[in-house]
Order: structure tokens, then C-alpha cells, then sequence
């Protein structure tokens, strides 16, 4: 059984910081590639941030310079950190894994993330 476990979110002042983390399991996690999206609420999914098996990276546009994605294959997770957050970053932070040339891919459950003074 696969299994995405999110965890790390929370209520933060603006120019603040978080780290999200995500643990797999029941996947080869070091063949999948890693992403982090978020949604806010009346807003489409976005992707923030994606690490390949390779380790490079790739981020959205309105997040560069100030998230960092990152993995460890040996503990099964990958990290977001987040710093210098505005309140546009506030949404539920989804953790999702894929294979490249595959269909199939597996989410977790979501973390809320609130910026807010």
C-alpha cells in the first residue's frame, strides 16, 4: 500500500518560514520524481516545486529564490523548505509522486499552510 504522509504545515507570520516534509511508503520511492503542489481554496492546483530521481529541480516562478525542494532517498522524503512567505503562499500544500513515462502517480493528503499576521 503507497502511502504520502505530509506534515510541517501551520500558521506563520508574513517573511516567515516552514519546513514541509513528506515520507513515502509501498513505492521504490528513489525511482519516483517528487512534487509539491498547493491549492487555494476557489483556486486550480498549482505546482510549486518538483525534484527529479536525479536530484535537480524545479520551481514555480512566483516561489523561486525562496523555497528550496530537496530529498532523501535513504529516509523516503522529501523537504519544502519554505522562507520569506507572503500570504498568496497560503493553500494546502499536496505531496505527489511519479514515475517519468508513467501514468500512474500517488498523492498525499495535504498540509494547510496560513500566512497571516
Amino acid at each position: 500500500q503507497v502511502q504520502l504522509v505530509e506534515s510541517g504545515g501551520g500558521l506563520v507570520q508574513p517573511g516567515g518560514s516552514l519546513r514541509l516534509s513528506c515520507v513515502a511508503s509501498g513505492i521504490i520511492f528513489s525511482s519516483h520524481y517528487m512534487t509539491w503542489y498547493r491549492q487555494a481554496p476557489g483556486k486550480e492546483r498549482e505546482l510549486v516545486a518538483t525534484v527529479t530521481s536525479a536530484g535537480r529541480t524545479n520551481y514555480a516562478d512566483s516561489v523561486k529564490g525562496r523555497f528550496t525542494i530537496s530529498r532523501d532517498n535513504a529516509k523516503n522524503t522529501v523537504i519544502l523548505q519554505m522562507n520569506s512567505l507572503k500570504p498568496e503562499d497560503t493553500a494546502v500544500y499536496h505531496c505527489n509522486a511519479a514515475r517519468p513515462l508513467s501514468s500512474q502517480e500517488y498523492w498525499g493528503q495535504g498540509t494547510q499552510v496560513t500566512v497571516s499576521s
